[in-house]
């Protein structure tokens, strides 16, 4: 073979094998658009594909994603009495690509992900809980100890940013405000109603319970039961309630005047009560869905 010729098969084998490499990388990136749209079901079937074909041993995105999309499916309770040990199979994932030479690699890469996974797991716990599913809730936790304990939570970049107020404080609005800011560092407890530990609920049924208000007690009842608030007639008082993919996960208070920035009061799941800037937090914005409000 003429050397003119074998440089010619280089190139081309070369060309080859890059396309090859680099159609890989976009079906990786693939998973992670479908991850970040919420679409569990469509990054299982795909990283269960790339699972099945040997040429994608060479990285753990696959295992990643897969492990990703179990746990947010998990949270369907259909789905879960279908896939009974979605729950086990997902951290059996998640701790091999842990524990693989580049796992660290994976983790630092995708940890806004992993960060957003937790939230929403214990998010889930809190409905769990109060829904008397205390088998799951408790594998939950286990989970949650074993994997997420040293992982930092999507809320450690809030600051507790006090709004300014031009209301009277004789407006019933900002006297249910102001009573909300009185608990700010109470820390979150599961199940939690008083200024001894609160969760996201407990947290606003005790607000406006002092307010002649009795809301009912999971987020998603409070939802269905507010009065609906359309985005450009939000103001303080009102309620902000957000979807992890599985239905109403999480409620707070607004803090904001009519027209500002949106800031909410909640019981976060890592700090307690705290106030957050909801515009500044990729993570909340994904998942507003919707306002509501329980004053006249």
């Amino acid at each position: 073979m003429k050397v003119r010729q074998i440089v010619f098969f280089i190139s081309v084998t070369y060309f080859l094998l890059s396309g090859f490499a680099f159609g890989q990388v976009k079906q990786f990136d693939k998973l992670e658009q479908l991850y970040a749209q919420q679409h569990y079901k469509l990054v299982y079937m795909k990283s269960v594909k790339l699972l099945d074909r040997p040429d994608n041993d060479f990285s753990m995105l696959p295992k990643f994603y897969k492990s990703l999309s179990l746990f947010q499916l998990a949270k369907n309770d259909r789905w879960l009495r279908r896939n009974k040990k979605a729950l086990y199979e997902a951290t059996a994932l998640f701790e091999e690509v842990k524990n693989s030479n580049d796992g660290y690699k994976v983790f630092n890469a995708h940890i806004y992900e992993i960060s957003a996974l937790k939230e929403d797991l214990f998010a889930w716990g809190e409905d769990l809980r109060r829904t008397g599913k205390d088998e799951t809730a408790d594998t939950l936790d286990k989970i949650l100890l074993t994997l997420f304990n040293k992982i930092p939570s999507i809320n450690e970049k809030d600051k507790i940013v006090l709004p300014n107020s031009t209301t009277s404080g004789s407006d019933l609005r900002s006297q249910a405000i102001a009573f909300a800011q009185k608990q700010i560092g109470v820390p979150y407890v599961w199940a939690g109603t008083t200024p001894k530990g609160f969760d996201c609920s407990g947290f606003t049924c005790y607000v406006m319970k002092d307010f002649g208000m009795n809301l009912p007690r999971r987020a998603t009842d409070q939802q269905k039961s507010a009065k609906k608030v359309k985005d450009k007639n939000v103001q303080k008082g009102d309620l902000v309630f957000f979807n992890n993919g599985s239905g109403i996960s999480h409620v707070g208070i607004i803090v904001s005047e009519k027209g500002e920035p949106l800031k909410m009061i909640h019981a976060s799941s890592s700090k307690g009560v705290i106030i957050t800037d909801l515009e500044s937090s990729d993570y909340w914005m994904k998942r507003l869905d919707s306002f509501g409000t329980y004053f006249d």
